[in-house]
């Protein structure tokens, strides 16, 4: 299939600004991919579409303050500069480094140290800018990991995507209720429909939860600029599916169950681990997995995903698993009932 396959059309005003509350009671189209039935609930509803001993798979990431706007301190060996910038943490590269968006350039540039200092003058972070390629920097700063999210937590921002504009009332709505793992630059937003109830209700169901963590970085979002889907490459994410997880994904399987991915970035994550007998095995490393139809899918039999950007890599995985052409249908009724789209947006379920 080819990228232009991927566009649509979406009313401006169908782009969701801020989040439902409560979390649940956003609105969710169910898709027969079998029968290409449509339905529409809300999203406490899925509840009634799933079965004791069925499993969800959770990605378990947390999304931490990846976006920097700020004044900083540049020291080259004669002078001494103030400038602005904005920063956004897009991979970690290693325990002290990471690979890096900048603006302006100009102002971050390579084999120079960026000091940042708090109102008091009091020097919080010092970076080091190692490597430049066009807007992207590796920079190492100097504090252990863990100071260092202390740091980001006090002085940086949720990266919520360019297109919402309102401000975020409460940063925890832009993490999951299960959030558990730091290190996401991006939330997995089918996630962000569960709340602490809901989740009750499928326990006592009888349902099964599978935590894998994949965490988000800008890769999913980075636009497609070829027209052959074959030519595009995928950012890495770091990935980890552990034993825990295989077990219960596994059991499920064998006993016929329904598996269920919530969301794009769970789904790479278990067709990242997947072994040549179809079963799940541990995985602990980086994943470049890019999934557009046609593409057969091993472990999962059902999926939970927002409504995706044009052209974006989560929509073609979604119509891989869905079909194209229910998917594409499934988008143009959304549209027409005027569901809500993308990160704060509504859901749709696949089965």
């Amino acid at each position: 299939m080819q990228l232009s396959d991927f566009d649509y059309i979406l009313p401006e005003e169908l782009i969701a600004q801020t989040p439902i509350e409560p979390r649940d009671n956003s609105r969710i189209l169910i898709m027969d991919k079998n029968t290409w039935n449509l339905e529409e609930k809300r999203f406490f509803d899925i509840a009634d579409y799933l079965w004791e001993n069925d499993v969800l798979v959770l990605n378990e990431t947390r999304t931490i303050n990846a976006r920097l706007f700020w004044e900083i301190d540049i020291f080259p060996k004669w002078k001494k500069e103030i400038k602005k910038v904005e920063i956004f943490l897009h991979k970690q590269i290693s325990l002290d480094t990471w690979e890096c968006i900048g603006y302006p350039g100009k102002n971050l540039k390579i084999w120079r140290n960026i000091r940042f200092y708090d109102d008091k003058w009091n020097l919080i972070l010092n970076w080091l800018i190692e490597k430049v390629s066009e807007m992207w920097r590796f920079i190492r700063f100097d504090k252990s990991w863990f100071k260092f999210l202390k740091i980001i937590d006090s002085f940086w921002e949720l990266p919520l995507p360019p297109y919402i504009t309102e401000k975020l009332k409460n940063s925890e709505r832009y993490q999951t209720v299960y959030a558990e793992n730091e290190g996401a630059v991006a939330a997995p937003t089918a996630g962000l429909h569960f709340s602490k109830h809901l989740m009750k209700r499928l326990e006592i169901k009888g349902i099964n939860f599978a935590f894998v963590t994949l965490h988000v970085g800008l890769g999913s979002f980075r636009t497609v600029e070829v027209e052959d889907l074959t030519k595009h490459k995928m950012d890495s994410e770091e990935a980890h599916v552990g034993e825990k997880a295989c077990e219960i994904v596994n059991a499920t399987k064998r006993n016929r169950k329904r598996i269920c991915a919530v969301g794009t970035t769970s789904m790479r994550a278990i067709e990242t681990s997947v072994s040549t007998d179809g079963f799940l095995k541990p995985y602990d490393g980086w994943t470049n997995k890019f999934i557009f139809p046609p593409y057969d899918f091993s472990i999962a039999n059902c999926m939970i995903t927002n409504f995706h950007t044009p052209e974006s890599t989560l929509l073609m995985m979604t119509a891989a698993f869905g079909g194209y052409d229910n998917v594409m249908k499934a988008y143009k009724e959304a549209m027409k009932e005027k569901y809500r789209f993308f990160t704060y947006g509504d859901a749709m379920l696949i089965i």
